[in-house]
């Protein structure tokens, strides 16, 4: 199967990185000639436009950070969508909005090709080694076409249903990522300002109740100081938004998704939205004057998993 592979950013890239060391025939593009001149260096093939790589693969792969991004790639004047053809499939792996997905998978079905959207979750350290997990949207048909370059990519692969369940599943758990995320900034700076050894406390969380999947990684490059996860204010206030609209338009009275939105922009003003997201904390240790740190926590996040086939996660019935 030949894939080409649109958007080469800190997810995508890494995405994009499995296929080819994993030796699939993958051809890239990116506005970055950078970046793709690197993944060129490790084996792809590159396009000088999106039109041009639909034109030459089996199946079409965008990871990219907005739903214009997307429809420009698609839609644009030199965008693929005009020459998809039956066979063809648009794996949609960017989070966007379930309203977007309905509407882009109609033009995709109009030209008889197949589209399926499977963004993805468990940060970028997990993408890097092909452990990620995959929510995938779409029709069965489409989902076992793209089961083996999607087990190559993740590690844990769930079929979610029609289009739109898996972007409004994957906005919930991104949303409970940053509900936590607060959660901890307040309880870390709590525990700094009543002068509690900052080691001592990220412990007494991890083999706590209160542990999570987001304490385990965000928590210790607070505690490090780079506050590094691959991850910007602006894109967690995009991703809680388009929770807190799924909410509303289910006139849901939710009381914890309009604060969320409320501190990361006002996160965004206070110190920019490419600021990385765990820096949230700031919010609370600046009123202080106290920095929350600890000792020998790494400054990045490294996979310690083995790199390992995917497989189905089928719900239980």
């Amino acid at each position: 199967m030949k894939i080409g592979f649109i958007g080469l950013g800190n997810v995508g890239g890494k995405l994009a990185g499995s296929l080819i060391r994993n030796g699939h025939d993958v051809t890239v593009r990116d506005l970055d000639d950078r970046l793709v001149a690197e993944y060129v260096s490790r084996g792809a093939k590159s396009a000088s436009s999106p039109k041009e790589l639909g034109e030459t693969v089996d199946l079409i792969v965008t990871c990219l950070p907005s739903p214009a991004a997307s429809s420009a790639v698609a839609e644009g004047a030199d965008g693929f969508l005009q020459v998809m053809q039956p066979g063809q499939v648009w794996l949609e792996m960017s989070t966007t909005d379930y309203s977007e997905i309905i509407r882009l998978g109609a033009l995709v079905e109009a030209r008889g090709a197949m589209f399926m959207e499977c963004p993805v979750s468990g940060g970028c350290h997990r993408a890097d080694t092909g452990n990620i997990a995959i929510f995938a949207g779409g029709p069965r048909e489409a989902f076992e076409f793209v089961l083996p370059v999607l087990t190559t990519m993740g590690r844990r692969i769930l079929h979610t249903g029609a289009l739109g369940t898996a972007s409004q599943l994957k906005v919930m758990t991104n949303y409970l990522c940053t509900v936590h995320l607060v959660a901890l900034a307040e309880a870390l700076t709590t525990c700094k300002a009543i002068g509690l050894d900052m080691n001592t406390t990220y412990e007494a969380i991890r083999i706590s109740s209160g542990n999570s999947f987001v304490h385990e990684t965000e928590s210790q490059v607070i505690l490090n100081g780079s506050r590094d996860i691959n991850f910007t204010m602006d894109l967690v206030s995009k991703d809680v938004g388009l929770f807190d609209k799924i909410a509303h338009e289910a006139n849901v009275p939710v009381e914890l998704s309009p604060l969320i939105v409320k501190i990361f922009k006002e996160g965004e003003a206070a110190y920019g939205a490419r600021e990385f997201s765990p820096n949230i904390i700031r919010r609370y240790e600046e009123p202080l004057g106290i920095k929350v740190l600890g000792t020998g926590f790494p400054a990045e996040m490294v996979d310690d998993e083995p790199e390992e086939p995917g497989y189905e996660v089928v719900p239980k019935r």
